[in-house]
């Protein structure tokens, strides 16, 4: 039986590109534009989770947390994406 490794999984959750965000709309519109930033032509918000989690190694650590967010319904398939990164700490 091998030890346990830990992992740090980064989980990002955006809006697909087809549903909008209005947060990303208003900072967009209200800070960047009015501040003359005008080589940024378009913005979006999304949320980071990030998670230590013990695993065999980083492809399982990736997997554990994935049908977590699935199972506990972290983010909603329907309107969402997530992707996960990692590493070993």
């Amino acid at each position: 039986m091998s030890a346990l490794s830990l992992f740090k999984i980064t989980v990002q959750i955006l809006n697909k590109s087809s549903i909008k965000d209005p947060e990303g709309e208003t900072i967009m519109n209200e800070l960047i534009s009015r501040a003359g930033f005008s080589d940024v032509k378009s913005l979006r918000t999304g949320k980071i989770l990030e998670m230590e989690i013990e695993s065999n190694s980083l492809e399982e650590a990736k997997e554990q947390v994935q049908k977590l967010c699935d199972d506990l319904r972290i983010y909603n398939p329907l309107v969402s994406t997530i992707t996960l990164r990692g590493n070993e700490e």
